[in-house]
């Protein structure tokens, strides 16, 4: 009796430390701040178990992360794409893989050959059915238009690979990021427009790479880095990094709810 008591007064002290506003948010910081890979001793995304990605192209990639959003939506990386020779060749023809999600059911790196035989021939179907991590959406304005804060992005677009609902696949990306209509090279659907029209008119093959960088634990991506490389010849090359912002709103990356900025 006396053990069992001893239990329900420690609960009760438990809970009333935990339900105290000060003490959640610096449970929240600490687990924001580190994360559970060096918590855990376990690699928290896909991108950190890719061990074939090297240890050079996995510090960009950290650094990427810090980077600060000044107004410019895409900044380059590199001038040029940095895929290895091995990573261009065409033995194995046109392909596609996307990381496994991650124990927070993140989505990873995804890389693929593309090439005509890769892109739909029929028209894509509903995705609404996949909730990419930290799908908090909201209605906003955008462009002077009605528009919702989220999509479900692709990493590698639909019309590159003819994927649905591939729940590897889709992330949680502001509007302005994946199609910002208004000022189309500031968002994915620009780079993704120019691969497809290549590989239309040339018959061509792109090596391809999309790369959603997370910060710690943080359930929405603050950027994604898109990398291509025609094979057959050097007219597409690039390395860039796009910013998951969207003007005028501030979001809370670690569980994708948003606010108006001030």
């Amino acid at each position: 009796m006396k053990k069992n008591k001893s239990v329900l007064v420690a609960l009760l002290f438990l809970t009333i430390f935990l339900i105290q506003p000060r003490n959640i948010q610096r449970i929240i910081t600490v687990f924001s701040q580190n994360d559970i890979a060096t918590q855990l001793n376990i690699a928290d995304s896909a991108e950190e178990k890719n061990s074939t990605l090297s240890s050079a192209y996995q510090t960009q990639n950290e650094a990427l992360k810090t980077k600060t959003y000044d107004g410019k939506q895409v900044i380059t990386v590199n001038d040029k794409a940095q895929f290895t020779s091995e990573e261009l060749s065409l033995e194995n023809g046109s392909w596609e893989h996307y990381s496994d999600l991650d124990f927070l059911n993140r989505v990873g790196v995804a890389e693929a050959m593309l090439g005509q035989e890769l892109m739909p021939t029929e028209k894509r179907e509903d995705i609404s059915n996949v909730t990419p991590t930290g799908w908090k959406n909201k209605k906003i304005t955008f462009n002077g238009k009605s528009d919702y804060l989220y999509n479900r992005s692709h990493l590698i677009a639909f019309e590159l690979s003819g994927e649905n609902a591939n729940v590897k696949n889709l992330f949680t990306g502001t509007r302005a990021l994946n199609a910002n209509f208004d000022d189309e090279p500031s968002s994915m659907v620009y780079y993704e427009n120019v691969i497809a029209n290549y590989i239309k008119e040339t018959n061509h093959h792109v090596r391809y790479r999309v790369t959603p960088l997370f910060k710690n634990v943080e359930l929405v991506c603050r950027g994604v880095r898109l990398e291509a490389q025609s094979v057959e010849d050097d007219t597409i090359s690039f390395d860039v990094y796009i910013f998951n912002v969207q003007p005028g709103y501030d979001i809370n990356y670690l569980t994708g709810s948003s606010q108006k900025s001030s």
